[in-house]
C-alpha cells in the first residue's frame, strides 16, 4: 500500500489551494503579462526579446536592458508594490530584520539603521524622509498576490526557487554599496527612476554575495536610468550599484532572483552520493577498506589518486545511458520550499479532492504537474543497510506562502506519497501521458492500479477525465 512521504503532514493545510480550482482568472482587471503558461509568462516578462535570443545571448553571459515606453505596463508595474503599501503591511505585523531593513550607503559601506522589534510605518517614513534611508522589504510575494502569481509561474519555468526583495529609495540617495550576488537577477522598475551602473565580474558565476570597493571595480560597462515599466537582467557575479537621481520622486524596484546553488556542480554533488551507494551494493571493490593510516597522510599518495580515478570511471560508465530516476535531495528541497500554486481566494479553504472518484475503468490525468516531482530513495522507515528503495511523489500544493524564502521560518515538512519501486513504471505512464486508462497501468494487479490512482486522487494530484 502507498504511504505518506515522511516526515508526515500535521494536518495544518492553511493557505492550500482548492483542488477543483486548477484554472484561475484574474480577480480584477487585465494583467499586462501572459499567465497562460510558465513559458508564456516568461516570454511576456522579457518582451520584446524572444526567449530563444535571451538564453542564447544573455543568460549567464551579459546584462540585458529593456527600456519601454508603455503606459499600460508602467501602470501594471506600479500595482505590484508601492511605497504607500507599507502602511497597510505594517498593520499586519512586520519586524525589523525579518521583514524590513532600513539602510543607506555611506562612504562605500552599508549602514543598517534598523530599530528593534516591530516596524511602524511612521518610523519607516521618518527614516526614509529625514535620513534618506532605503527601505528593503523582504519577500513581498508573501503579501502581494500578483507577485505571488508571477514568482510561482517563474518557479515552474525555471524549476528553481524564485525570491524577491523590494527596494524603496528616496531621491538623491543610495541604499547599497557596489556588490555582486550569487543569483540571476531580474529588476522591475515599479515607481520613479533609478540610476544603475554595472561592472564586469571579478568572479564569474559567483557562488556567494560580496561587496566590492570602488577602487577595485574600475569604470562601469553600463550606465543608464531605469524608468517605470523597464526591466533589467544581469547574471550572478555582475557588480552593480544604483541610486535615485536627485530632484525626482522616490524610486521603487523589485529584484526577482533565481538559480542560487543550482549549477551542474551542485547537481553532481547531489547525484553522486546515491550513485556510489547503489554501485557499492554490486561492486565488492568499492566495499573493501582503504589502506591503513590513509587518513593520516599529509598528501594523497599517487596510488590512491589512481584508485579513485578508476572508481570515478566506473561510476561514469554506470551512469551513462541509464534511465533510472536519480535520487535527488535538490528535487526534494525545491518542492519543499517553493510557492504553492497561485489561486484567487482568501486562503482559508482546506485542500480536498474534487470530481469523480477514480475506478479501474476510469481515465485519469495529472494536475498541478508543474508542482510535483518524482524521485527514488531509501525507505525512510528502515535504518539498516538492507533498506529497500521506494519511489516518492512530492508536491507543493500544501506549502505555506507566508514562509516562502524566509530561511528558518520556511516550510520544513514534505508533502506527498511513497510507493514500492515496482510502481515507478505506472507513475511514469501517468506523468508522460495527457490521459491514461487506469486498467492499462503497468502494475501486476487491478487492486494495485486502483490503489495507486486513489492515493494520487486523494492527494489532489490527478483527476478523472
Amino acid at each position: 500500500m502507498p504511504k505518506k512521504a515522511k516526515p508526515a503532514g500535521n494536518g495544518k493545510d492553511e493557505g492550500a489551494v482548492p483542488c477543483k480550482q486548477v484554472k484561475v482568472e484574474v480577480a480584477a482587471g487585465l494583467s499586462a503579462l501572459n499567465f497562460d503558461s510558465p513559458s508564456s509568462l516568461f516570454e511576456s516578462l522579457i518582451s520584446p526579446i524572444k526567449t530563444e535570443t535571451f538564453f542564447k545571448e544573455f543568460w549567464e553571459q551579459k546584462p540585458l536592458l529593456i527600456q519601454r515606453d508603455d503606459p499600460t505596463l508602467a501602470k501594471y508595474y506600479q500595482s505590484l508594490f508601492k511605497l504607500t503599501d507599507l502602511k497597510s503591511l505594517c498593520c499586519q505585523g512586520l519586524y525589523y530584520g525579518r521583514d524590513v531593513n532600513v539602510c543607506r550607503c555611506i562612504s562605500g559601506k552599508k549602514k543598517i539603521l534598523n530599530k528593534d522589534g516591530k516596524a511602524h510605518f511612521l518610523q519607516l517614513r521618518k527614516d526614509f524622509d529625514q535620513k534618506r534611508a532605503t527601505i528593503q522589504f523582504h519577500q513581498p510575494q508573501r503579501f502581494k498576490d500578483e507577485l505571488w502569481r508571477i514568482q510561482e509561474k517563474l518557479e515552474c519555468y525555471f524549476g528553481s526557487l524564485v525570491g524577491s526583495n523590494v527596494y524603496i529609495t528616496p531621491a538623491g540617495s543610495q541604499g547599497l554599496p557596489p556588490h555582486y550576488d550569487d543569483v540571476e537577477v531580474f529588476i522591475l522598475q515599479l515607481e520613479g527612476e533609478k540610476h544603475w551602473r554595472l561592472y564586469p565580474p571579478t568572479v564569474t558565476m559567483a557562488r556567494e554575495y560580496s561587496v566590492e570597493p570602488e577602487a577595485r571595480i574600475g569604470a562601469p560597462t553600463h550606465d543608464f536610468v531605469l524608468k517605470t515599466g523597464d526591466l533589467l537582467y544581469f547574471p550572478r557575479g555582475t557588480i552593480h550599484q544604483a541610486d535615485t537621481p536627485s530632484g525626482l520622486a522616490h524610486s521603487t524596484h523589485v529584484t526577482i532572483s533565481t538559480y542560487q546553488n543550482n549549477s551542474w556542480g551542485d547537481f553532481l554533488l547531489d547525484s553522486i552520493s546515491g550513485l556510489v551507494f547503489d554501485t557499492a551494493k554490486e561492486d565488492v571493490e568499492l566495499r573493501t577498506g582503504i589502506p591503513p593510516q590513509l587518513l593520516m597522510q599529509v598528501e594523497t599518495p599517487a596510488v590512491t589518486t589512481r584508485k579513485l580515478s578508476g572508481f570515478l570511471r566506473t561510476l561514469a560508465d554506470r551512469l551513462e545511458g541509464t534511465k533510472e530516476l536519480l535520487s535527488s535531495d535538490m528535487k526534494k528541497d525545491f518542492v519543499m520550499h517553493r510557492l504553492p500554486p497561485y489561486y484567487v481566494g482568501d486562503g482559508t479553504e482546506l485542500l480536498a479532492p474534487g470530481g469523480k472518484l477514480p475506478r479501474l475503468d476510469s481515465t485519469v490525468r495529472l494536475q498541478f504537474k508543474d508542482h510535483i516531482v518524482l524521485t527514488v530513495g531509501p525507505d525512510q522507515d528502515q535504518s539498516d543497510e538492507a533498506q529497500q528503495k521506494m519511489v516518492y511523489v512530492y508536491h507543493s500544493l500544501k506549502n505555506r506562502r507566508e514562509t516562502h524564502m524566509m530561511g528558518k521560518e520556511e516550510e520544513t515538512e514534505t508533502h506527498g506519497l511513497r510507493f514500492p519501486l515496482s510502481h515507478v513504471a505506472a507513475l511514469k505512464q501517468i506523468w508522460n501521458s495527457s490521459a491514461v486508462s487506469v486498467k492499462n497501468l503497468k502494475l501486476a494487479t487491478d487492486e494495485e492500479k486502483e490503489s495507486l490512482v486513489l492515493s494520487l486522487w486523494t492527494e489532489c494530484l490527478i483527476q478523472v477525465v
